[in-house]
């Protein structure tokens, strides 16, 4: 892992330390490259990005897993790691092909990554690589800091010399610190460097917290490059005693795949004591019945059912608009209220 600091000095050299004039003809040159007419758009020489798992994780993808504490959100990240780099499916989605994938841990025990690794190994791969914030530590006496541009860039570097095709970074506040959440300026020291692992087709999923209102905690900022997040909201309570992680999946944002692609999905994650392996179950769960569900255990108004679903408002409305029209749903002023009728 020292490797990765050695690679630190390998920087690009800044536009502005370039003469006026070599800077001005060589930017001229390069405009030249790149422009062509609408007519020639389509026969524009450069390759499309290729397919990583079902239809909405792609090459040099900005994903977001997140959702509170301690609901499994580590779990869902590491079991999309092994999958995308063993090859096979997660839930019904089909990975196109394995991939070699760094995993960058910033918050747990070594020992907790250790058992959950094996613990979702399907098959066996050497194209899965952890890079741990307590093994570099312990190796090299350095602590993981990625708001810092000179580890940004031995970070890309070293991805590029491995062939890392994509990256996973638990968790946000862990390995960014100093960067200001609710500060929409402070995200320029990350956003640049995402979109220049982007451009060398380096997907980086992010695994992140949601904050009291059960959005995603920060600036709103750091969710306009993203081409696809995924909330996770505690599973409702079906009168038997659970074990494990529990949890449903909604993509709250989805510029690559349809809804009906990728439908919420209900998971649990199970592992026994004395166990090496866990075992991973998961069900369909239509939003509509996900929203009779909050309304069901008390929820009354959208402000709070929104909150829990990690939708708007006026995600919420439509959904009462439905529930409505199919008679077991009324309004009551501010307030929903079951009907009684199935």
């Amino acid at each position: 892992m020292s490797a990765l600091l050695e690679t630190a000095g390998i920087l690009n050299v800044p536009d502005a330390e370039l003469p006026a004039g070599d800077l001005e003809t060589g930017w001229i040159e390069h405009l030249t490259t790149a422009i062509c007419s609408a007519n020639g758009l389509a026969e524009l020489n450069v390759p499309p990005r290729g397919g990583i798992l079902g239809t909405w994780f792609m090459e040099g993808d900005l994903g977001f897993i997140y959702g509170p504490r301690g609901l499994g959100k580590s779990w869902l990240a590491m079991l999309m790691s092994r999958r995308c780099g063993e090859g096979g499916c997660m839930a019904d989605w089909t990975v196109h092909k394995p991939r070699r994938v760094l995993y960058v841990d910033g918050e747990m025990a070594l020992d907790s990554i250790r058992e959950r690794d094996t613990a979702l190994a399907a098959a066996p791969t050497d194209g899965i690589f952890y890079l741990q914030h307590e093994a570099l530590f312990h190796l090299t006496g350095k602590v993981l800091n990625l708001t810092s541009p000179v580890v940004q860039n031995a970070l890309l570097e070293k991805c590029k010399k491995d062939e890392i095709e994509i990256l996973f970074l638990d968790n946000l506040s862990c390995l960014f610190t100093g960067v200001r959440e609710n500060d929409a300026d402070a995200w320029e020291q990350v956003l640049p460097w995402l979109l220049n692992l982007r451009r060398n087709r380096i997907a980086v999923v992010f695994v992140a917290h949601a904050g009291r209102n059960g959005f995603m905690r920060g600036t709103s900022r750091r969710e306009d490059a993203a081409f696809w997040i995924i909330n996770l909201a505690e599973a409702r309570d079906v009168g038997e005693i659970q074990t494990g992680a529990r949890f449903v999946t909604r993509f709250v944002k989805n510029r690559n795949a349809t809804e009906a692609d990728c439908p919420p999905l209900e998971w649990h994650f199970e592992k026994s004591a004395g166990e090496p392996h866990a075992r991973v179950s998961w069900k369909k769960v239509s939003t509509n019945d996900l929203f009779r569900q909050w309304i069901e255990d008390g929820l009354t108004s959208a402000t709070e059912i929104a909150e829990e679903m990690g939708i708007s408002k006026g995600q919420v409305s439509k959904l009462a608009k439905k529930a409505i029209l199919a008679g077991w749903l009324k309004k009551n002023g501010k307030y929903y209220e079951l009907t009684g009728q199935a």
